[in-house]
């Protein structure tokens, strides 16, 4: 293993085209070592081998981020955001905001016609879509906690991007299903196009992205916002009127944020505030359960599902009425997560019956105001811990490569409430806390998070999957920490979700018919769907064994130091 990345890099091209050059791991115990946990095992090991050659857990983070963005265009990325939620050896914590930001041409009404229609293809596919992005500030921001140069940690990502590497089935099945997007955005030639359809064990190769990512490695950030990649940022956004400018990208800041935390079941749960929204609804979900007794109850019953859903239900209702970037709004974090609060609005919760989402909508007076994504768990031996989670938005963002530098943009304009009660591409609806400004950050539902225990990192947790992100995270949580189910199962588990609207529960199939009966009798509507989240999982034991588990719903996988 421990020289298998280097392997990867210097034979990827000469492999067979049915050859898959790369191992998938998707269950690993090790005892005090370092392990990095992401959706592609490529970039795993890219990580790994960093910390094998004297990094931490920042630097893995930081190797395995720009990785993604080569082996995991769909959303891995530069032209994205996210946001990291760390502690560090000596216990410090740590939230970095780097969510994208609205470009300063933006206003409140730019995706309504002239009858004040909402026009959601504006705010999802091509240049209007697209948001300042922060990702590769963010990964800046977070070098000086790193050991190694940034050179160093962006090499491998470099040379996954210069000599290619195979792509997987799902890979060139997701590459094949939006060709005709990519051709309609896009006039000039670029690596994710061919005449002909995508097959298991293609080499994608991508020179523009590696020329992109040596300019950056050669001159920093300043590479990206301000440089040769910048102009060629904003010359794409002119070919395809955009509105996001030079000046936009040069005043583009990450910002450094209290942690959101809170104590459950004897842990002290880490996670991210405002503007990401995941920090606050874990919050409330975990308050709202911690008032109903589970004792000798399976996870799966009908009485635990059913509290769990209602939970869900009333912190999105929340979320949808009072969240959005606390620069521009009247901060609710402490209302909404205070003792009083949450046990007034659980009063509501009816253990027979499900409670209609139009009687759990907004309760309390009005605050006066001022999809695709990707997940890295990292624990190195030292003991930091890094949950990191960035995103496009949708799979491949807006669509839209920028020509000459070969990364796709994101589509974070939908994350606003574009109009008030007018669904973003996840079924989210928003109000006026949550609209369109320029220089805002866009309210988001990532939900990096780290739970800690006798003043030890126990659990590293995080997933991509739009407003099923948070849900995800308090499902396998309340697995871990209530009814002890193994790291393993807990992820094999099928889930489900509940956002307030639509007033159903989105589950996984694999759920007992006897509790989807259940849940009907109970008054809940059902939707199934194939798939809710890819959750990256690291759990660390009391003697040191490292226990790292990545998700069997895609080609996510496991390496170690």
């Amino acid at each position: 293993m421990k020289f298998l990345f280097l392997f990867l890099l210097l034979f990827a091209t000469a492999l067979p085209a049915q050859v898959v050059p790369y191992p998938t791991i998707k269950e690993l115990r090790v005892h005090n070592r370092g392990m990095v946990v992401s959706a592609h095992p490529l970039a795993s090991e890219a990580g790994a081998l960093v910390l094998r050659q004297g990094g931490n857990a920042f630097d893995a983070a930081i190797a395995t981020q720009f990785a993604l963005a080569v082996v995991y265009p769909q959303a891995g990325n530069l032209g994205g955001g996210g946001f990291m939620v760390g502690r560090t050896a000596s216990g410090e914590n740590l939230a970095l905001d780097f969510r994208e930001t609205a470009p300063g041409k933006a206003h409140a009404d730019m995706y309504l016609d002239s009858n004040g229609r909402a026009q959601t293809d504006l705010s999802q596919y091509g240049h209007l879509a697209v948001g300042v992005p922060g990702t590769v500030a963010g990964i800046f921001a977070l070098h000086p906690r790193a050991q190694l140069s940034m050179d160093q940690l962006i090499q491998p990502a470099i040379k996954l991007a210069k000599n290619g590497f195979a792509i997987t089935a799902r890979e060139a099945a997701l590459l094949n299903s939006h060709q005709k997007e990519f051709a309609a955005l896009n006039t000039s030639s670029n690596a994710f196009v061919r005449p002909t359809a995508w097959v298991e064990g293609d080499i994608l190769v991508q020179k523009d992205l590696a020329n992109t990512l040596e300019r950056i490695a050669r001159n920093g950030k300043e590479e990206f916002y301000t440089g040769t990649t910048a102009k060629l940022i904003t010359k794409e956004m002119q070919r395809g009127g955009g509105i996001l400018s030079l000046q936009d990208l040069a005043l583009y800041r990450p910002l450094w944020r209290n942690v959101q935390q809170f104590h459950y079941r004897g842990h002290q749960v880490l996670t991210m505030p405002l503007p990401s929204s995941g920090g606050i609804l874990l919050h409330q979900m975990l308050s709202y359960i911690s008032k109903e007794d589970f004792n000798g109850m399976q996870f799966h019953s009908p009485r635990v599902v059913h509290t769990l859903v209602e939970a869900e239900r009333r912190a999105f209702a929340d979320r949808a009425e009072y969240m959005g970037d606390p620069a521009f709004i009247k901060d609710p974090s402490a209302l909404l997560t205070s003792e009083q609060y949450l046990t007034q609005r659980w009063k509501s919760f009816d253990s027979a019956v499900a409670t209609p989402s139009a009687a759990v909508g907004k309760v309390v007076q009005p605050l006066e105001e001022s999809t695709e994504t990707t997940h890295i768990s990292i624990y190195d031996a030292l003991g930091n811990a890094v949950s990191l989670t960035t995103t496009l938005n949708g799979l491949y963002g807006s669509k839209v490569v920028v020509d000459g530098a070969g990364f796709f943009l994101n589509n974070e304009m939908d994350d606003f409430s574009i109009k008030p009660g007018v669904p973003n591409m996840f079924g989210a609806v928003g109000g006026k806390a949550n609209a369109v400004a320029p220089g805002k950050r866009m309210l988001s539902s990532m939900s990096p998070t780290i739970v800690v225990k006798n003043n030890k990192p126990v659990v590293i947790v995080g997933t991509p999957g739009g407003t099923t992100i948070p849900t995800s995270v308090f499902q396998t949580l309340v697995a871990l920490l209530d009814f002890k189910i193994d790291p393993g199962r807990a992820l094999h588990l099928p889930r489900f979700h509940h956002q307030w609207l639509p007033d159903s529960i989105l589950y996984e199939e694999g759920l007992s018919l006897e509790l989807l009966q259940d849940l009907k009798s109970k008054q809940h509507a059902l939707k199934s769907t194939s798939q809710i989240g890819r959750v990256e999982l690291i759990v660390i034991g009391p003697t040191g064994e490292v226990h790292g588990v990545a998700d069997p719903r895609g080609d996510d996988s496991i390496a170690y130091q």
